[in-house]
Formats: structure tokens, sequence, C-alpha cells
């Protein structure tokens, strides 16, 4: 082991351990950070809770360590409703009104309302959107200056998951025939994923063929047509283009019972929420889902995992609960060396940085101020967040790829 790493590793450790103490008393004004949270409804609400979950235990951390420059750090949560832009704004103008000195938010289903609020007074604004929207309006408008998106677009999880399945081709993998069936949902979020995967699959020359594309409605009753169009299309591959977890894990615990022989099947980000194994259960075995932004399982991310999962028993979230936690450092940093309400200059010294945390490095030196994807985007491990492929194995959730970053070989599923 090098001095670097190993040097790496202590910090990791120590700063768990600290953390473990009493927080010292604090005497200074704290430093405020909004965190909206939805507390109901019928998406998301898992998301959030990682999120929020993440995000305390990194204020305690900092806290237990002395705070930033003698200030503790301090949260506001306030309810949200995600899926109106009038609940998303007053959740964002009752933190903005209440002189936060920063938005910390895991995502907005509708983003520009609540990048209209924060960007109205400046406050420096980070959120886990996944949007390729947000992107564009950030680029196209300086007043989104003090705004990051944390991980990369939706359109990555398309270009990265026909990236994947060439390099397990690569890797020796042999699918049963080289054409991909997408079954998907009607949301923007969706919809951009599965444009992407389509664009991805033509550029590939004839390596990979896009089968049929059907059409889901969320909620989704009854997968029994779905699972029959897909044994009918029989493609090597299948991409379920969804989010929620408890309707993948529906579908799911109905597509082992009657699944296509040989097909590979991939679920689209949403078990990386805890209850997709908890109400998938030995259904779950075998699928293989992904994320642009999740936490890593080396030496750093590890001990993250054991720490969350001592405070938090139970399933753990693989995605929002190590980006709320990384956010937070990522604004103590950046506190260490600028004034909390000098909004300008905060939001300067987030577009410098170069951050690793426990979900890979962040930087956002980019017009867009989101960081970058590997290995899709670039083939440098270190100055990215890798793009994480997963497969459930043995009831819990193991890094596939890409390669340097793997737990696990890819197994082939019970029906494989």
């Amino acid at each position: 082991m090098d001095f670097n790493r190993r040097q790496f590793l202590l910090s990791s450790v120590a700063t768990f351990a600290v953390a473990s103490l009493s927080t010292p008393l604090l005497a200074a004004d704290p430093i405020v950070i909004g965190v909206p949270t939805a507390k109901s409804g019928p998406v998301g609400v898992a998301d959030q809770a990682d999120w929020l979950n993440g995000v305390t235990m990194a204020v305690e951390e900092i806290n237990a360590a002395g705070g930033v420059n003698g200030r503790p750090l301090e949260t506001r949560v306030v309810d949200i409703d995600l899926l109106t832009p009038e609940g998303t704004v007053a959740a964002f103008q009752s933190l903005v009104e209440g002189g936060v000195q920063a938005l910390a938010h895991s995502f907005a289903i509708i983003p520009q309302p609540a990048m209209d609020v924060a960007a109205s007074n400046g406050v420096p604004y980070l959120n886990g959107n996944t949007s390729q929207a947000s992107l564009d309006l950030i680029k196209s408008n300086p007043k989104y200056h003090n705004i990051f998106q944390i991980d990369v677009a939706e359109t990555y999880y398309g270009a990265g998951f026909v990236k994947f399945l060439s390099n397990q081709k690569a890797a020796g993998w042999k699918p049963k025939n080289n054409r991909i069936h997408i079954v998907q949902e009607q949301i923007g979020y969706t919809q951009v994923i599965s444009k992407a995967t389509q664009a991805a699959i033509a550029a590939t020359n004839g390596e990979w063929v896009q089968g049929p594309i059907t059409d889901i409605q969320f909620p989704v009753q009854d997968w029994t047509p779905v699972i029959q169009a897909i044994k009918e299309a029989d493609c090597g591959v299948i991409m379920i283009d969804h989010w929620v977890a408890a309707e993948l894990a529906s579908f799911a615990q109905a597509y082992v019972l009657d699944p296509t022989q040989g097909s590979l099947v991939y679920l689209q980000y949403g078990p990386s929420q805890p209850e997709f194994l908890d109400l998938a259960g030995e259904a779950s075995e075998g699928f293989i889902w992904g994320s642009v932004i999740g936490v890593y399982a080396d030496e750093k991310g590890n001990a993250f995992r054991k720490a969350y999962q001592e405070k938090y028993p139970g399933t753990m979230g693989m995605v929002y609960t190590g980006s709320g936690y990384d956010t937070i450092h990522i604004l103590a940093e950046v506190w260490k060396t600028t004034d909390p309400k000098d909004f300008d200059a905060v939001g300067k010294a987030i577009k410098a940085i170069k951050y690793r945390g426990v979900c890979g490095t962040y930087t956002f030196a980019t017009d867009t101020n989101s960081p970058i994807s590997y290995p899709t985007m670039t083939d440098d491990a270190d100055s990215a967040q890798a793009h994480l492929i997963f497969q459930v194995q043995d009831g819990a959730h193991k890094i596939i790829s890409p390669a340097s970053l793997k737990e696990a070989d890819m197994r082939p599923a019970p029906w494989m």
C-alpha cells in the first residue's frame, strides 16, 4: 500500500472515529443548510430520506470535529411536494426567505421552479437532479451560476448502459442475440433515457440492434402484458426504463415466474432504493441495474457503508445516501476559506473544487456546473464519478462494472 493510499484510508477511518464522540459545544453562529425533503407521496420518498440520512451523518461528523472554523452546521428541513411546481416553490421559498447559506436537495422532479427560487438571491444550490434540462438552463443563463448538479445528466444512463454491454461482451459474455428491448415509462426523465439508449444502440453500427419499444404508464397495475411482449420479442437484452423501486420489485416477482430464458435484464436505477430488495426478496436475484452516481466499495466507500449501517440499520440505499453525505462535505470544504454569506465567493470555490468523496470525484469546472462520468466521458477514473453497474447477488447489491471498481463478476441470472 503506497503512502498516499495509506494516508487517504487513515484519514477516512479517523473521520468516522471522531464522529462517534459526543458533539462539542459550539458557541458560534451556525451555518444553516436548507434541505427540502419529501415526507410523503407516491414517488421519491425513499431517495429523499436516503439523502437526508447522508446529510445528517456528514453534519454530525463535521460538528463532532469542531464544525467549520468553529461554527456548527445546522440543517433546516422542510417538506416538499415533488409533483407540483407550487409545492416545489413553496418549500424552496421558505428556506431562501429563512436565510439559509446553502440549499442541498436530492432532486426536484420539476427542476426549474426550484432553480428559479435559488437564483432569486444567488444562494448556492447543490442537487442530484440528474437532469439534462437543468444543465441546459445552467449553461444558457448566467443567473443560475451558483447552482450545481452533483452528478451527470440522465442521458448517460443510455450511453453508459450500451457501453457496459459491449464491455461485457469483450470480457467473454455471449448474449443470445444482439437485440435490445426497451420498456419505457412516460415521464420526461425516462423518455430522455430511452432516446439516449436508442441513439447509443444506433452508434454501435450493428453490434447492437434496436428491438421493440414497449410503453408503460405509472402506476403499472399489471405486468403480465409487458412480460408477454418481452417473451414474444425474445431479445438478448431487456431494459426496463422505470425508476420506482416498488414497481420494479413487482416486475421482478412477476418476471421470474415466466422469464425469457437467456436474456440479460436491466432495471434502470430503481433497485438502488432500499424497498426494492425488501419487497422483491428472492425474486431480486440476478437483476442488473445502474446509477451514474453511487457509493463505491473501495476503502473509503466501505468505511462509509459500515458507519451508515451502524447508524441506520436495515437495507441501505446505494445512491443518495453517499451523495448527500458528500455534498455536505463539499460545502464544508469551501466554507473553510470563504464567508458562507458571500454566495458568489462560495460559488466560485465550488466551481474550482476537486473533491474525492464516497461516490467518486466531484468537479464542477464545466459549462454546466456538473461533474464528468467514468468511463463514458473519460478514461481517468480518478477525475470523475464512476457509472456503477450493480447486480443483485445472494440478496445484496454488488458492483460488477466498471472493471477497476468491481466487487464481483457478472453472474448468469437464474433464468440465464
